[in-house]
């Protein structure tokens, strides 16, 4: 009898506790929307933070909170962003796919100024009275920009300088806010001219610490029939409402320091 008594209260607490508990959960269940878990098996699960949200998850929050839109995710493909757009009611337009472009051809054609034995990055280099290379506006080529690209888009060449690999680039951006000379863009993939240059000092300067810079001979002006390219500040630029892809400053160019993307 003793032992009988505790027993039976022990069972009646426990009873009660757990009608307590069933009706709490009950009572404060979180509802999950349904939508939550359609939008996430479309998502590609990459988790690069590109949207501004916490991975793929925090991303499928935000689009169902009505914080971004569908086409705010860079790795999906069009087909995945069109049907979680559906998912919610929504329609998105097709927009031209955006590529990250280099403007600077120099890499281990352009000296250095002194000699870096610091940290592996570039934005570290760059706070070195501006980096190692001879010019101020150059890359400093110690790929911080692979580094931050999410889908391993961006290699660095034998040169010395990042190649973006158009069918891996999403345009996520970090790229263009990791270099510490602002030396990407982000172009339409049906704008293919560049130039690749971003230095601002006067052409006999430039010439004379790298082989491949703007030169600001303004030739590139004088061949374009479209008044797309013009030099300011010492440098071409071209404005790709006009420009027609025609090539005609790439020919004209003494220094070929205007590109074509591959």
């Amino acid at each position: 009898m003793a032992i009988l008594l505790p027993v039976i209260i022990i069972g009646i607490l426990g009873t009660l506790f757990g009608i307590g508990l069933a009706f709490a959960a009950k009572k404060f269940e979180v509802h999950a929307d349904p939508r939550l878990e359609k939008i996430m098996g479309l998502l590609p699960g990459a988790n690069c933070g590109a949207c501004g949200g916490a991975g793929c998850f925090g991303f499928a929050e935000m689009v169902l909170s009505g914080k971004i839109s569908p086409d705010a995710c860079k790795a999906a493909s069009d087909t995945s962003k069109t049907e979680i757009a559906s998912i919610l009611g929504q329609t998105i337009s097709k927009k031209v796919k955006l590529i990250a472009t280099l403007h600077c051809n120099g890499g281990r054609r352009v000296g250095d100024k002194f000699f870096y034995d610091g940290q592996k990055n570039c934005a570290a280099a760059n706070s070195i009275l501006g980096g190692p290379k001879a010019c101020a506006f150059g890359c400093i080529g110690l790929g911080s920009c692979v580094d931050v690209c999410p889908f391993q888009a961006i290699t660095m060449s034998a040169g010395e300088l990042p190649v973006v690999d158009p069918k891996r680039c999403k345009a996520c951006n970090k790229c263009v806010l990791a270099c510490p000379k602002k030396l990407f863009t982000l172009n339409a993939i049906n704008q293919p001219v560049f130039v690749g240059c971003a230095s601002r000092d006067p052409g006999k300067d430039t010439k004379s610490v790298c082989p491949v810079g703007c030169i600001a001979c303004k030739l590139c002006e004088k061949a374009c029939k479209f008044d797309a390219i013009h030099v300011i500040d010492n440098l071409a630029v071209i404005d790709y409402q006009k420009c027609t892809s025609c090539r005609a400053c790439i020919k004209a160019c003494p220094v070929k320091v205007i590109s074509l993307r591959e």
